[in-house]
């Protein structure tokens, strides 16, 4: 299977590179794709950007230059919910957008000609189910929801669950990656580590220390998922 894995920060895009053994490197445009193969699947691996318009625009032009049969964003996200821990792994069941609302009429969160969630690939799912049951990890699957803003006072968490109420992480790139990939037909999978918990006081010192821990073990779960998908 061509898989095509997407990180929004070089910081995120280095670990993933880490993981791959050899690869090489063709310009895009403005931005670089390094391919490889792993076990049974041809990689593509990208930096999207920060950012709705960032992630979508390069997810689109992926798809369209390399025709993936599965897109993965694997990176960080804010925890909103107090079940969720900085370390614990989110694997979106369904993602949405926050920052959303077209006018009267419409539904809130829903982007114009699309349904308010964006639900990722079933089989994709399933695995990861059986991977939470064996790893020493704090994995979950529940509600991602994206915009753009870092969101960081207890009164922005309030926002989002006061529409999403079961949302339990935020970002500011999976709800467009998964857009891009519905109009393209293309199956998707998001994975993102907890990073800090925005509302808690201390979110922003939590984030930046959180990468001198380097988060591997969001890739150690997309690496055990490739390990048992066909």
């Amino acid at each position: 299977m061509k898989i095509a894995i997407i990180a929004a920060m070089q910081k995120e895009l280095k670990l993933i590179l880490e993981q791959l053994n050899e690869y090489t490197e063709r310009s895009l445009g403005d931005f670089t794709v390094y391919e490889g193969r792993l076990g049974n699947h041809d990689f593509l691996v990208s930096q999207c950007g920060i950012g709705k318009v960032n992630s979508a625009l390069r997810t689109a032009r992926i798809i369209e230059e390399f025709h993936p049969e599965l897109v993965i964003n694997s990176g960080v996200a804010g925890g909103v919910d107090e079940s969720m821990r900085i370390g614990s792994v989110l694997v979106a069941d369904r993602v949405a957008y926050h920052d959303v609302w077209c006018g009267p009429g419409t539904e809130y969160g829903a982007a114009d000609g699309c349904p308010l969630y964006f639900r990722p690939y079933a089989q994709g799912l399933e695995i990861m189910e059986r991977i939470a049951a064996t790893e020493p990890i704090d994995i979950r699957q529940g509600l991602l929801c994206s915009g753009d803003k870092f969101i960081s006072r207890p009164e922005e968490v309030v926002e989002i669950k006061s529409h999403f109420p079961d949302a339990l992480g935020c970002d500011m790139e999976s709800a467009s990656i998964a857009q891009a990939c519905l109009k393209a037909g293309v199956p998707f999978m998001i994975v993102r580590v907890m990073s800090d918990m925005p509302g808690g006081g201390e979110n922003i010192s939590e984030y930046q220390n959180f990468w001198s821990e380097a988060p591997a073990r969001t890739f150690r779960v997309v690496a055990d998922f490739l390990a048992q998908l066909d």
